[in-house]
Protein backbone atom coordinates (compact mmCIF):
# COMPACT_ATOMS: atom_id res chain seq x y z
CA UNK A 1 0.00 0.00 0.00
CA UNK A 2 1.23 3.70 -0.72
CA UNK A 3 -0.13 6.20 1.86
CA UNK A 4 0.08 9.62 2.07
CA UNK A 5 -0.56 12.17 4.86
CA UNK A 6 -3.56 14.98 4.68
CA UNK A 7 -2.94 17.90 6.80
CA UNK A 8 -6.46 19.78 7.02
CA UNK A 9 -6.26 23.29 8.21
CA UNK A 10 -3.98 23.28 11.17
CA UNK A 11 -4.34 27.33 10.23
CA UNK A 12 -3.59 30.24 13.03
CA UNK A 13 -7.20 31.02 13.56
CA UNK A 14 -7.42 28.00 15.37
CA UNK A 15 -4.83 28.65 17.87
CA UNK A 16 -5.07 30.97 20.82
CA UNK A 17 -5.87 34.20 19.71
CA UNK A 18 -6.69 33.59 16.62
CA UNK A 19 -10.45 34.26 15.54
CA UNK A 20 -11.97 30.73 16.12
CA UNK A 21 -9.55 29.31 18.76
CA UNK A 22 -10.41 25.25 19.53
CA UNK A 23 -9.88 23.29 22.75
CA UNK A 24 -6.29 21.75 22.80
CA UNK A 25 -4.97 22.70 19.06
CA UNK A 26 -1.38 22.97 19.95
CA UNK A 27 -1.18 19.24 21.44
CA UNK A 28 -3.05 18.45 17.72
CA UNK A 29 -0.63 20.62 16.05
CA UNK A 30 2.56 19.06 18.08
CA UNK A 31 1.14 15.14 16.90
CA UNK A 32 0.67 16.49 13.68
CA UNK A 33 4.03 17.88 13.63
CA UNK A 34 5.43 14.14 14.78
CA UNK A 35 3.34 12.64 11.56
CA UNK A 36 4.36 15.14 9.10
CA UNK A 37 8.11 14.40 10.39
CA UNK A 38 7.51 10.63 9.69
CA UNK A 39 5.86 10.59 6.31
CA UNK A 40 8.72 13.36 5.22
CA UNK A 41 11.35 10.74 6.53
CA UNK A 42 9.84 7.83 4.99
CA UNK A 43 9.41 9.85 1.83
CA UNK A 44 5.56 9.00 2.17
CA UNK A 45 3.29 11.75 0.01
CA UNK A 46 2.36 14.59 2.26
CA UNK A 47 -0.80 16.79 1.21
CA UNK A 48 -1.61 20.23 2.65
CA UNK A 49 -5.54 21.59 3.01
CA UNK A 50 -6.21 25.47 3.87
CA UNK A 51 -9.39 26.38 4.18
CA UNK A 52 -10.03 29.95 2.69
CA UNK A 53 -13.22 31.62 3.49
CA UNK A 54 -14.20 34.02 0.91
CA UNK A 55 -17.04 36.02 1.97
CA UNK A 56 -18.34 39.05 3.12
CA UNK A 57 -19.56 37.73 6.24
CA UNK A 58 -16.47 35.94 7.03
CA UNK A 59 -15.39 35.18 10.57
CA UNK A 60 -11.97 33.49 10.45
CA UNK A 61 -10.20 32.13 7.45
CA UNK A 62 -10.32 35.46 5.64
CA UNK A 63 -7.82 35.85 2.68
CA UNK A 64 -4.92 38.34 3.57
CA UNK A 65 -4.96 37.76 7.25
CA UNK A 66 -2.46 35.93 9.52
CA UNK A 67 -5.24 33.48 10.60
CA UNK A 68 -5.73 32.09 7.71
CA UNK A 69 -1.72 30.99 7.23
CA UNK A 70 -1.07 27.37 7.68
CA UNK A 71 0.27 26.87 11.20
CA UNK A 72 4.16 26.94 11.38
CA UNK A 73 4.38 24.11 13.28
CA UNK A 74 3.49 22.09 10.52
CA UNK A 75 4.47 24.40 7.76
CA UNK A 76 4.95 22.91 4.17
CA UNK A 77 8.06 22.28 3.00
CA UNK A 78 9.10 22.73 -0.57
CA UNK A 79 6.87 20.15 -3.27
CA UNK A 80 4.59 19.48 -0.56
CA UNK A 81 1.13 20.94 -2.38
CA UNK A 82 -1.22 23.19 -0.44
CA UNK A 83 -4.31 22.62 -1.68
CA UNK A 84 -7.62 25.61 -0.52
CA UNK A 85 -10.64 24.89 -0.36
CA UNK A 86 -14.13 26.72 0.23
CA UNK A 87 -15.84 23.92 1.83
CA UNK A 88 -15.30 20.91 4.93
CA UNK A 89 -15.18 18.21 2.42
CA UNK A 90 -11.56 18.51 1.49
CA UNK A 91 -12.13 16.66 -1.82
CA UNK A 92 -14.89 19.52 -2.99
CA UNK A 93 -13.46 22.13 -5.49
CA UNK A 94 -9.87 20.83 -5.52
CA UNK A 95 -7.45 18.50 -7.28
CA UNK A 96 -7.19 16.49 -4.02
CA UNK A 97 -8.41 12.89 -5.52
CA UNK A 98 -6.51 13.47 -8.53
CA UNK A 99 -2.72 14.58 -6.39
CA UNK A 100 -3.35 10.89 -4.26
CA UNK A 101 -4.28 8.80 -7.33
CA UNK A 102 -1.33 10.62 -9.30
CA UNK A 103 0.92 9.76 -6.31
CA UNK A 104 -0.37 5.89 -6.03
CA UNK A 105 -1.75 6.39 -2.79
CA UNK A 106 -4.70 3.97 -1.76
CA UNK A 107 -4.17 4.51 2.42
CA UNK A 108 -4.81 8.21 3.27
CA UNK A 109 -3.76 8.91 6.84
CA UNK A 110 -5.21 12.09 8.13
CA UNK A 111 -5.37 14.70 10.98
CA UNK A 112 -5.81 18.19 11.59
CA UNK A 113 -8.73 20.76 12.67
CA UNK A 114 -12.04 20.44 13.05
CA UNK A 115 -12.38 16.86 14.29
CA UNK A 116 -16.13 17.46 14.11
CA UNK A 117 -16.57 19.29 10.56
CA UNK A 118 -13.97 19.44 7.86
CA UNK A 119 -11.69 16.03 9.62
CA UNK A 120 -14.89 14.25 9.62
CA UNK A 121 -16.50 15.26 5.92
CA UNK A 122 -12.95 14.43 4.65
CA UNK A 123 -12.47 11.29 6.35
CA UNK A 124 -15.97 9.85 4.80
CA UNK A 125 -15.32 11.48 1.27
CA UNK A 126 -12.00 9.43 1.27
CA UNK A 127 -13.40 6.04 2.34
CA UNK A 128 -16.26 6.92 0.09
CA UNK A 129 -14.04 6.81 -2.76
CA UNK A 130 -12.36 3.80 -2.36
CA UNK A 131 -9.45 4.96 -0.12
CA UNK A 132 -8.11 2.96 3.31
CA UNK A 133 -8.41 5.79 5.82
CA UNK A 134 -6.62 6.27 9.20
CA UNK A 135 -7.34 9.15 11.57
CA UNK A 136 -4.48 10.15 14.22
CA UNK A 137 -7.56 11.23 16.59
CA UNK A 138 -4.62 12.97 18.88
CA UNK A 139 -3.62 15.12 16.27
CA UNK A 140 -7.25 16.51 15.75
CA UNK A 141 -8.85 19.28 17.49
CA UNK A 142 -12.39 20.67 17.50
CA UNK A 143 -15.11 23.06 19.50
CA UNK A 144 -17.45 22.74 22.11
CA UNK A 145 -20.95 22.88 20.14
CA UNK A 146 -24.82 23.14 21.16
CA UNK A 147 -27.96 21.29 20.15
CA UNK A 148 -31.68 21.59 21.10
CA UNK A 149 -30.28 23.47 24.37
CA UNK A 150 -27.72 21.15 25.31
CA UNK A 151 -24.01 21.95 25.51
CA UNK A 152 -21.40 19.29 24.32
CA UNK A 153 -18.18 20.43 25.34
CA UNK A 154 -15.34 19.80 23.10
CA UNK A 155 -13.86 16.22 24.26
CA UNK A 156 -17.30 15.07 24.08
CA UNK A 157 -17.40 16.61 20.43
CA UNK A 158 -14.04 14.98 19.66
CA UNK A 159 -15.24 11.45 21.08
CA UNK A 160 -18.30 11.21 19.59
CA UNK A 161 -17.05 12.07 15.63
CA UNK A 162 -14.04 9.88 16.20
CA UNK A 163 -16.42 7.35 17.40
CA UNK A 164 -18.85 7.24 14.29
CA UNK A 165 -15.56 7.32 11.80
CA UNK A 166 -14.26 4.50 13.70
CA UNK A 167 -17.58 2.64 13.20
CA UNK A 168 -17.13 1.83 9.38
CA UNK A 169 -15.48 4.80 7.80
CA UNK A 170 -11.48 4.85 9.34
CA UNK A 171 -9.63 3.03 11.67
CA UNK A 172 -8.65 5.66 14.74
CA UNK A 173 -5.44 5.58 16.31
CA UNK A 174 -3.58 7.56 18.35
CA UNK A 175 -0.28 9.22 16.42
CA UNK A 176 2.10 7.07 18.22
CA UNK A 177 0.94 4.17 16.18
CA UNK A 178 1.90 5.66 13.05
CA UNK A 179 4.93 8.06 13.74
Amino acid sequence: MQRALVIVDIQNDYFPGGANPLDGPEDAAANAARLLQRFRDDGDRVVHLQHVWDEPDATFMRPGTAGVEIHDSVAPAGGEPVLQKAFPNGFVGTSLEADLRAAGADEVVVCGMMTSMCVDATVRAAADLGFTVTVAHDACATMPLSFGGVDVPAPSVHAAFLAALADGYASVVPTADLA
